[in-house]
Protein backbone atom coordinates (compact mmCIF):
# COMPACT_ATOMS: atom_id res chain seq x y z
CA UNK A 1 0.00 0.00 0.00
CA UNK A 2 1.17 3.63 -1.16
CA UNK A 3 1.75 5.89 2.29
CA UNK A 4 0.23 8.25 1.21
CA UNK A 5 -2.55 9.14 -2.08
CA UNK A 6 -1.36 8.91 -5.53
CA UNK A 7 -2.14 9.24 -8.47
CA UNK A 8 -1.84 5.81 -9.78
CA UNK A 9 -5.07 5.41 -7.75
CA UNK A 10 -7.01 8.36 -8.83
CA UNK A 11 -10.75 8.05 -9.55
CA UNK A 12 -13.71 10.28 -10.51
CA UNK A 13 -16.43 9.73 -8.94
CA UNK A 14 -20.15 11.18 -10.44
CA UNK A 15 -22.52 11.71 -7.89
CA UNK A 16 -25.68 13.88 -7.54
CA UNK A 17 -26.25 15.82 -4.45
CA UNK A 18 -29.22 18.64 -3.60
CA UNK A 19 -29.26 21.66 -5.37
CA UNK A 20 -29.52 23.73 -1.76
CA UNK A 21 -28.03 23.00 1.45
CA UNK A 22 -24.64 21.46 2.58
CA UNK A 23 -23.95 18.87 0.26
CA UNK A 24 -21.59 20.10 -2.35
CA UNK A 25 -19.46 22.01 0.54
CA UNK A 26 -18.97 18.52 2.45
CA UNK A 27 -17.60 16.64 -0.18
CA UNK A 28 -13.93 17.61 0.01
CA UNK A 29 -14.63 17.22 3.81
CA UNK A 30 -15.68 13.71 3.36
CA UNK A 31 -12.84 12.58 0.78
CA UNK A 32 -10.27 14.64 3.12
CA UNK A 33 -11.84 12.81 6.42
CA UNK A 34 -11.25 9.37 4.65
CA UNK A 35 -7.77 10.24 4.25
CA UNK A 36 -7.88 11.10 0.15
CA UNK A 37 -6.60 13.98 -1.76
CA UNK A 38 -9.63 16.11 -4.06
CA UNK A 39 -7.74 17.17 -7.48
CA UNK A 40 -10.74 18.22 -9.24
CA UNK A 41 -14.30 19.17 -8.47
CA UNK A 42 -16.93 19.72 -11.84
CA UNK A 43 -20.44 20.39 -11.55
CA UNK A 44 -21.49 18.71 -15.06
CA UNK A 45 -25.08 19.26 -14.94
CA UNK A 46 -27.05 21.88 -12.96
CA UNK A 47 -30.77 21.94 -12.06
CA UNK A 48 -32.90 23.69 -9.84
CA UNK A 49 -33.44 20.54 -7.73
CA UNK A 50 -30.35 18.15 -8.54
CA UNK A 51 -26.58 19.30 -9.42
CA UNK A 52 -24.36 16.64 -10.71
CA UNK A 53 -20.70 16.49 -9.85
CA UNK A 54 -17.83 14.21 -10.76
CA UNK A 55 -15.17 15.01 -7.63
CA UNK A 56 -11.74 13.58 -8.44
CA UNK A 57 -9.60 12.47 -5.97
CA UNK A 58 -6.27 10.49 -5.38
CA UNK A 59 -6.08 7.59 -3.16
CA UNK A 60 -3.54 4.61 -1.49
CA UNK A 61 -4.74 1.76 -3.12
CA UNK A 62 -8.01 -0.14 -3.96
CA UNK A 63 -9.29 -0.89 -0.53
CA UNK A 64 -8.91 3.40 -0.13
CA UNK A 65 -10.86 4.47 -2.74
CA UNK A 66 -13.60 1.95 -1.70
CA UNK A 67 -13.48 4.16 1.99
CA UNK A 68 -13.65 7.07 0.04
CA UNK A 69 -16.69 6.91 -2.00
CA UNK A 70 -18.08 4.87 1.19
CA UNK A 71 -17.33 8.50 3.18
CA UNK A 72 -19.09 10.19 0.29
CA UNK A 73 -21.79 8.62 -0.19
CA UNK A 74 -22.54 8.85 3.58
CA UNK A 75 -22.99 12.36 3.13
CA UNK A 76 -27.09 13.43 3.48
CA UNK A 77 -28.30 13.50 0.34
CA UNK A 78 -25.81 12.15 -1.93
CA UNK A 79 -26.50 9.71 -4.35
CA UNK A 80 -23.33 7.44 -5.94
CA UNK A 81 -24.11 7.22 -9.94
CA UNK A 82 -20.57 5.63 -10.96
CA UNK A 83 -16.90 6.10 -9.90
CA UNK A 84 -14.40 6.07 -12.73
CA UNK A 85 -10.69 4.63 -12.46
CA UNK A 86 -8.78 6.91 -14.00
CA UNK A 87 -5.75 4.39 -14.58
CA UNK A 88 -7.90 1.96 -16.38
CA UNK A 89 -9.48 4.51 -18.60
CA UNK A 90 -6.27 5.85 -19.80
CA UNK A 91 -5.51 2.02 -20.69
CA UNK A 92 -8.88 2.00 -22.59
CA UNK A 93 -8.15 0.23 -26.19
CA UNK A 94 -4.60 0.35 -25.41
CA UNK A 95 -1.95 3.36 -25.12
CA UNK A 96 0.01 3.44 -28.54
CA UNK A 97 -1.13 3.48 -32.55
CA UNK A 98 0.31 3.08 -36.10
CA UNK A 99 0.18 6.17 -37.80
CA UNK A 100 1.00 6.25 -41.72
CA UNK A 101 3.91 9.52 -42.42
CA UNK A 102 2.53 9.54 -46.14
CA UNK A 103 -0.66 10.61 -47.48
CA UNK A 104 -2.92 8.15 -49.11
CA UNK A 105 -5.53 10.71 -50.77
CA UNK A 106 -5.52 9.52 -54.26
CA UNK A 107 -4.43 6.80 -56.40
CA UNK A 108 -1.42 8.09 -57.69
CA UNK A 109 -0.02 8.45 -53.72
CA UNK A 110 -1.70 5.13 -53.44
CA UNK A 111 0.36 3.67 -56.69
CA UNK A 112 3.72 4.89 -54.59
CA UNK A 113 3.06 4.17 -51.58
CA UNK A 114 2.32 0.28 -52.43
CA UNK A 115 2.21 -1.69 -55.79
CA UNK A 116 3.18 -0.97 -58.45
CA UNK A 117 6.00 1.51 -56.83
CA UNK A 118 6.89 -0.21 -53.94
CA UNK A 119 7.98 -2.76 -55.99
CA UNK A 120 11.47 -0.54 -56.83
CA UNK A 121 12.08 0.09 -53.28
CA UNK A 122 12.21 -3.74 -52.63
CA UNK A 123 14.12 -4.16 -55.25
CA UNK A 124 16.93 -1.49 -54.32
CA UNK A 125 17.00 -3.39 -51.18
CA UNK A 126 17.93 -6.80 -52.68
CA UNK A 127 20.80 -5.31 -54.73
CA UNK A 128 21.78 -3.13 -51.60
CA UNK A 129 20.82 -4.72 -48.38
CA UNK A 130 22.30 -1.89 -46.30
CA UNK A 131 19.32 0.29 -47.95
CA UNK A 132 17.27 -1.04 -45.67
CA UNK A 133 17.82 1.32 -42.87
CA UNK A 134 17.11 4.47 -45.34
CA UNK A 135 14.06 2.84 -47.06
CA UNK A 136 12.42 1.46 -44.48
CA UNK A 137 10.84 2.12 -40.75
CA UNK A 138 14.34 -0.12 -39.47
CA UNK A 139 16.97 2.92 -38.87
CA UNK A 140 14.02 4.25 -35.97
CA UNK A 141 12.44 0.55 -34.87
CA UNK A 142 12.88 -1.14 -31.64
CA UNK A 143 11.26 -4.30 -30.56
CA UNK A 144 10.19 -4.53 -26.95
CA UNK A 145 10.34 -8.08 -26.00
CA UNK A 146 9.01 -10.07 -23.44
CA UNK A 147 7.94 -13.70 -22.03
CA UNK A 148 6.26 -11.49 -19.09
CA UNK A 149 8.53 -14.08 -16.32
CA UNK A 150 9.26 -11.00 -14.51
CA UNK A 151 6.89 -7.95 -14.49
CA UNK A 152 7.85 -4.83 -12.84
CA UNK A 153 7.23 -6.23 -9.15
CA UNK A 154 4.56 -8.34 -9.93
CA UNK A 155 6.34 -11.46 -10.99
CA UNK A 156 5.62 -14.10 -13.65
CA UNK A 157 2.51 -12.64 -14.61
CA UNK A 158 2.26 -13.80 -18.33
CA UNK A 159 2.61 -12.38 -21.69
CA UNK A 160 -0.87 -11.25 -22.43
CA UNK A 161 -0.68 -9.26 -19.09
CA UNK A 162 2.53 -7.84 -19.72
CA UNK A 163 1.26 -5.82 -22.77
CA UNK A 164 0.05 -3.10 -20.79
CA UNK A 165 3.76 -2.53 -19.67
CA UNK A 166 4.89 -2.94 -22.94
CA UNK A 167 2.46 -0.62 -24.45
CA UNK A 168 4.06 1.75 -21.63
CA UNK A 169 7.40 1.22 -22.26
CA UNK A 170 6.82 1.92 -26.21
CA UNK A 171 4.80 5.27 -25.09
CA UNK A 172 8.16 5.84 -23.30
CA UNK A 173 10.52 5.83 -26.58
CA UNK A 174 8.21 7.84 -28.47
CA UNK A 175 8.08 10.51 -26.23
CA UNK A 176 11.54 10.91 -25.31
CA UNK A 177 13.32 9.06 -28.31
CA UNK A 178 11.30 9.90 -31.04
CA UNK A 179 11.52 6.01 -31.41
CA UNK A 180 8.75 3.95 -32.90
CA UNK A 181 8.88 0.90 -30.31
CA UNK A 182 6.55 -2.41 -31.05
CA UNK A 183 5.43 -4.21 -27.98
CA UNK A 184 6.31 -7.91 -28.66
CA UNK A 185 5.04 -10.41 -25.83
CA UNK A 186 6.10 -13.90 -26.31
CA UNK A 187 4.04 -16.83 -25.01
CA UNK A 188 6.91 -18.94 -24.16
CA UNK A 189 9.43 -18.60 -21.27
CA UNK A 190 11.84 -21.22 -23.15
CA UNK A 191 14.70 -19.72 -23.70
CA UNK A 192 15.50 -21.47 -27.36
CA UNK A 193 12.42 -20.56 -28.62
CA UNK A 194 12.45 -16.56 -27.37
CA UNK A 195 16.08 -16.44 -28.98
CA UNK A 196 15.48 -18.30 -31.97
CA UNK A 197 11.80 -15.81 -32.36
CA UNK A 198 13.79 -12.51 -31.60
CA UNK A 199 16.43 -14.15 -33.96
CA UNK A 200 13.67 -14.63 -36.98
CA UNK A 201 12.00 -10.83 -36.41
CA UNK A 202 15.33 -8.96 -36.14
CA UNK A 203 15.32 -8.09 -39.62
CA UNK A 204 12.53 -5.59 -39.84
CA UNK A 205 14.04 -3.61 -36.36
CA UNK A 206 16.77 -1.51 -35.55
CA UNK A 207 17.12 -2.33 -32.13
CA UNK A 208 15.65 -5.07 -29.33
CA UNK A 209 15.11 -4.49 -25.86
CA UNK A 210 14.50 -7.02 -23.70
CA UNK A 211 12.51 -6.55 -21.02
CA UNK A 212 11.33 -8.00 -17.41
CA UNK A 213 12.96 -11.53 -18.61
CA UNK A 214 13.57 -13.16 -15.19
CA UNK A 215 16.91 -13.48 -14.23
CA UNK A 216 19.09 -15.95 -14.88
CA UNK A 217 17.61 -17.12 -18.22
CA UNK A 218 17.79 -13.33 -19.53
CA UNK A 219 21.73 -13.73 -19.28
CA UNK A 220 21.24 -16.68 -21.50
CA UNK A 221 18.66 -15.37 -23.57
CA UNK A 222 20.74 -11.59 -24.27
CA UNK A 223 24.36 -13.56 -24.78
CA UNK A 224 22.68 -15.38 -27.45
CA UNK A 225 21.09 -13.16 -29.18
CA UNK A 226 24.38 -10.64 -29.30
CA UNK A 227 25.95 -13.42 -30.49
CA UNK A 228 23.19 -13.57 -33.37
CA UNK A 229 21.84 -10.57 -34.33
CA UNK A 230 23.89 -7.67 -35.90
CA UNK A 231 21.74 -5.22 -34.06
CA UNK A 232 22.29 -3.90 -30.67
CA UNK A 233 20.84 -5.70 -27.92
CA UNK A 234 19.98 -4.20 -24.71
CA UNK A 235 18.19 -5.29 -21.75
CA UNK A 236 16.81 -2.57 -20.39
CA UNK A 237 16.48 -4.00 -16.51
CA UNK A 238 19.97 -4.82 -16.46
CA UNK A 239 21.83 -1.82 -18.35
CA UNK A 240 19.06 0.87 -17.95
CA UNK A 241 19.35 0.32 -14.44
CA UNK A 242 23.12 0.45 -14.23
CA UNK A 243 23.43 3.51 -15.98
CA UNK A 244 21.04 5.24 -14.23
CA UNK A 245 22.37 3.77 -10.72
CA UNK A 246 25.92 4.68 -11.81
CA UNK A 247 25.06 8.16 -12.94
CA UNK A 248 23.51 9.05 -9.63
CA UNK A 249 26.06 7.46 -7.24
CA UNK A 250 28.52 9.59 -9.68
CA UNK A 251 26.89 12.35 -8.53
CA UNK A 252 26.06 11.25 -4.68
CA UNK A 253 30.07 10.97 -4.03
CA UNK A 254 30.44 14.23 -5.14
CA UNK A 255 28.06 15.82 -2.61
CA UNK A 256 29.89 14.06 0.38
CA UNK A 257 33.35 14.07 -0.92
CA UNK A 258 34.26 10.68 -1.58
CA UNK A 259 35.72 8.69 -5.18
CA UNK A 260 34.23 5.76 -6.06
CA UNK A 261 37.81 3.43 -6.08
CA UNK A 262 37.64 4.67 -2.37
CA UNK A 263 34.47 3.40 -0.89
CA UNK A 264 32.82 0.49 0.45
CA UNK A 265 29.43 -0.76 -1.57
CA UNK A 266 26.79 -2.90 -0.38
CA UNK A 267 24.47 -4.42 -2.76
CA UNK A 268 21.69 -6.41 -2.21
CA UNK A 269 19.97 -7.96 -5.14
CA UNK A 270 22.51 -10.60 -7.28
CA UNK A 271 19.66 -11.10 -10.24
CA UNK A 272 19.37 -9.27 -13.15
CA UNK A 273 19.41 -5.63 -12.53
CA UNK A 274 22.18 -6.51 -9.65
CA UNK A 275 24.67 -7.95 -11.85
CA UNK A 276 24.25 -5.20 -14.46
CA UNK A 277 24.93 -2.78 -11.97
CA UNK A 278 27.68 -4.23 -10.19
CA UNK A 279 29.45 -4.83 -13.54
CA UNK A 280 29.21 -1.16 -14.33
CA UNK A 281 30.62 -0.08 -11.20
CA UNK A 282 33.50 -2.09 -11.27
CA UNK A 283 34.32 -0.84 -14.66
CA UNK A 284 33.94 2.39 -13.48
CA UNK A 285 36.57 1.92 -10.89
CA UNK A 286 34.80 0.31 -7.64
CA UNK A 287 36.92 -1.68 -5.89
CA UNK A 288 35.42 -2.90 -3.13
CA UNK A 289 32.01 -4.43 -2.95
CA UNK A 290 30.20 -7.14 -1.35
CA UNK A 291 26.81 -8.18 -2.48
CA UNK A 292 24.28 -9.76 -0.86
CA UNK A 293 21.08 -12.16 -2.05
CA UNK A 294 18.87 -14.02 0.01
CA UNK A 295 20.86 -16.10 1.54
CA UNK A 296 23.81 -13.46 2.64
CA UNK A 297 26.93 -12.23 1.61
CA UNK A 298 28.36 -13.93 -2.23
CA UNK A 299 31.48 -15.27 -1.46
CA UNK A 300 33.73 -18.57 -3.28
CA UNK A 301 33.16 -20.60 -0.24
CA UNK A 302 29.45 -20.53 -0.60
CA UNK A 303 27.71 -24.44 -2.54
CA UNK A 304 25.01 -22.79 -4.50
CA UNK A 305 26.76 -20.56 -7.02
CA UNK A 306 25.60 -20.75 -10.54
CA UNK A 307 27.68 -19.28 -13.18
CA UNK A 308 26.29 -15.61 -12.38
CA UNK A 309 26.87 -15.92 -9.06
CA UNK A 310 30.38 -17.06 -9.31
CA UNK A 311 31.21 -14.73 -11.50
CA UNK A 312 30.36 -11.87 -8.98
CA UNK A 313 32.02 -13.85 -6.17
CA UNK A 314 35.15 -14.19 -8.03
CA UNK A 315 35.28 -9.93 -8.63
CA UNK A 316 34.17 -8.87 -5.56
CA UNK A 317 34.62 -9.65 -1.28
CA UNK A 318 37.60 -10.06 -1.55
CA UNK A 319 37.65 -10.22 2.23
CA UNK A 320 35.72 -13.97 1.84
CA UNK A 321 32.51 -12.02 4.27
CA UNK A 322 29.90 -14.61 4.96
CA UNK A 323 27.80 -12.78 7.15
CA UNK A 324 24.39 -11.29 6.11
CA UNK A 325 23.08 -7.53 4.23
CA UNK A 326 23.17 -6.32 7.95
CA UNK A 327 26.75 -6.76 8.91
CA UNK A 328 27.72 -6.15 4.91
CA UNK A 329 25.89 -2.92 5.66
CA UNK A 330 27.89 -1.79 8.70
CA UNK A 331 30.80 0.81 8.23
CA UNK A 332 30.20 0.77 4.20
CA UNK A 333 29.66 4.22 3.10
CA UNK A 334 27.27 3.08 0.14
CA UNK A 335 24.38 0.65 0.57
CA UNK A 336 22.77 0.04 -3.32
CA UNK A 337 19.73 -2.28 -3.08
CA UNK A 338 17.73 -3.67 -6.00
CA UNK A 339 15.99 -6.59 -4.22
CA UNK A 340 13.44 -6.54 -1.69
CA UNK A 341 10.94 -4.31 0.65
CA UNK A 342 12.03 -3.81 4.37
CA UNK A 343 15.20 -5.61 4.39
CA UNK A 344 17.00 -3.00 6.40
CA UNK A 345 16.30 -0.32 8.98
CA UNK A 346 17.14 3.08 9.75
CA UNK A 347 19.28 1.70 12.44
CA UNK A 348 21.07 -0.49 9.76
CA UNK A 349 21.95 3.12 7.92
CA UNK A 350 23.33 4.74 11.01
CA UNK A 351 25.34 2.42 11.48
CA UNK A 352 27.18 2.90 7.98
CA UNK A 353 29.93 5.27 7.70
CA UNK A 354 29.58 9.12 8.07
CA UNK A 355 28.38 10.83 5.24
CA UNK A 356 26.35 7.81 3.89
CA UNK A 357 24.21 7.09 0.48
CA UNK A 358 21.75 4.82 0.54
CA UNK A 359 20.02 3.63 -2.73
CA UNK A 360 17.08 1.92 -1.64
CA UNK A 361 15.55 0.93 -5.45
CA UNK A 362 12.97 -1.86 -5.14
CA UNK A 363 9.86 -0.30 -6.48
CA UNK A 364 7.09 0.37 -4.65
CA UNK A 365 8.43 -0.45 -1.54
CA UNK A 366 12.30 0.16 -0.89
CA UNK A 367 14.13 -2.16 1.21
CA UNK A 368 14.49 0.61 3.85
CA UNK A 369 12.01 3.27 4.32
CA UNK A 370 13.39 6.66 2.71
CA UNK A 371 12.44 8.46 5.79
CA UNK A 372 14.35 6.20 7.91
CA UNK A 373 17.44 6.40 6.24
CA UNK A 374 17.14 10.34 5.43
CA UNK A 375 17.47 10.25 9.29
CA UNK A 376 21.12 9.34 9.05
CA UNK A 377 22.40 8.87 5.16
CA UNK A 378 23.55 12.25 3.74
CA UNK A 379 22.20 11.15 0.30
CA UNK A 380 19.24 8.92 -0.65
CA UNK A 381 17.42 7.54 -3.48
CA UNK A 382 14.51 5.09 -4.57
CA UNK A 383 12.75 4.11 -7.25
CA UNK A 384 10.05 5.90 -6.59
CA UNK A 385 8.23 9.38 -7.66
CA UNK A 386 7.00 10.82 -4.08
CA UNK A 387 10.97 11.51 -2.80
CA UNK A 388 14.16 13.23 -4.07
CA UNK A 389 16.00 11.46 -6.58
CA UNK A 390 13.86 9.11 -8.40
CA UNK A 391 16.29 6.60 -10.20
CA UNK A 392 13.91 5.77 -13.34
CA UNK A 393 14.95 3.79 -16.58
CA UNK A 394 13.12 6.22 -18.78
CA UNK A 395 16.50 8.77 -17.94
CA UNK A 396 18.51 5.69 -20.10
CA UNK A 397 16.86 3.67 -22.87
CA UNK A 398 15.46 6.54 -25.41
CA UNK A 399 18.98 8.24 -25.35
CA UNK A 400 20.44 5.23 -25.51
CA UNK A 401 18.51 3.59 -28.38
CA UNK A 402 18.33 7.10 -30.18
CA UNK A 403 22.31 7.16 -30.13
CA UNK A 404 22.85 3.56 -30.86
CA UNK A 405 20.01 3.57 -34.03
CA UNK A 406 21.84 7.40 -35.48
CA UNK A 407 24.90 5.73 -35.33
CA UNK A 408 23.72 2.21 -37.00
CA UNK A 409 25.49 0.64 -34.31
CA UNK A 410 25.30 -2.98 -34.19
CA UNK A 411 25.95 -3.84 -31.00
CA UNK A 412 26.46 -2.23 -27.30
CA UNK A 413 29.62 -1.89 -25.81
CA UNK A 414 30.54 -1.51 -22.00
CA UNK A 415 32.06 1.76 -23.56
CA UNK A 416 28.76 2.82 -24.41
CA UNK A 417 27.22 1.87 -20.87
CA UNK A 418 29.97 4.01 -19.36
CA UNK A 419 29.59 6.96 -21.70
CA UNK A 420 25.81 7.24 -21.29
CA UNK A 421 26.20 7.15 -17.45
CA UNK A 422 28.79 9.82 -17.65
CA UNK A 423 26.54 11.80 -19.65
CA UNK A 424 23.27 11.56 -17.60
CA UNK A 425 25.13 12.40 -14.81
CA UNK A 426 26.94 15.69 -16.41
CA UNK A 427 23.15 16.83 -17.14
CA UNK A 428 23.30 18.19 -13.19
CA UNK A 429 24.99 20.97 -13.35
CA UNK A 430 27.57 21.91 -10.06
CA UNK A 431 25.40 24.53 -8.85
CA UNK A 432 22.20 22.38 -8.98
CA UNK A 433 24.25 19.35 -7.14
CA UNK A 434 22.84 18.72 -3.89
CA UNK A 435 21.83 16.20 -1.64
CA UNK A 436 18.39 16.06 -3.42
CA UNK A 437 19.20 16.23 -6.76
CA UNK A 438 21.87 13.83 -7.83
CA UNK A 439 19.95 12.85 -10.73
CA UNK A 440 18.19 14.88 -13.52
CA UNK A 441 14.26 14.59 -13.07
CA UNK A 442 13.08 12.29 -16.45
CA UNK A 443 11.32 15.79 -18.13
CA UNK A 444 14.77 17.58 -17.70
CA UNK A 445 14.91 18.42 -21.79
CA UNK A 446 18.53 17.72 -21.62
CA UNK A 447 18.80 14.28 -20.52
CA UNK A 448 18.17 12.08 -23.91
CA UNK A 449 19.59 14.53 -26.09
CA UNK A 450 23.22 14.22 -23.84
CA UNK A 451 23.24 10.62 -23.84
CA UNK A 452 22.57 10.02 -27.21
CA UNK A 453 25.37 12.20 -28.42
CA UNK A 454 27.28 10.41 -25.62
CA UNK A 455 26.30 6.67 -27.08
CA UNK A 456 26.26 7.79 -30.56
CA UNK A 457 29.94 9.12 -30.28
CA UNK A 458 31.07 5.91 -28.51
CA UNK A 459 29.67 4.23 -31.09
CA UNK A 460 31.46 5.56 -33.52
CA UNK A 461 30.01 9.12 -34.23
CA UNK A 462 27.74 10.31 -37.06
CA UNK A 463 25.60 8.04 -38.51
CA UNK A 464 27.28 5.94 -41.95
CA UNK A 465 25.99 6.20 -45.37
CA UNK A 466 23.97 4.85 -47.68
CA UNK A 467 24.36 3.66 -51.16
CA UNK A 468 22.08 5.38 -53.72
CA UNK A 469 19.09 3.13 -54.85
Amino acid sequence: MATVPSVSYSVTVRLEVPAGGKAVSLLTHAVESAGGVVTALDVTNAGHEKLRIDVTCAAKDTDHVQAIVDSLGAVEGVAIHKVSDRTFLMHLGGKIEMQSKVPLRNRDELSMAYTPGVARVSLAIARNPEDVRRLTIKRNSVAVVTDGSAVLGLGNIGPAAALPVMEGKAALFKRFGGIDAWPICLDTQDVDEIVRTVQIIAPGFGGINLEDISAPRCFEVERRLRDLLDIPVFHDDQHGTAICVLAALTNALKVVGKRLPDVRIAMAGAGAAGTAVLRLLLDAGARNVVVCDYRGAVHLGRDDLDDSLRWIAEHTNAEGYGGDLRGAVKGADVFIGVSAPGILTGDDVAAMAEGAVVFALANPEPEVSPDDAREHAAVVATGRSDYPNQINNVLAFPGVFRGLLDAQADGVSGEMLLAAARALAAVVSSEELGPNYIIPSVFHPDVANAVAAAVRESAGGKARGFTEA
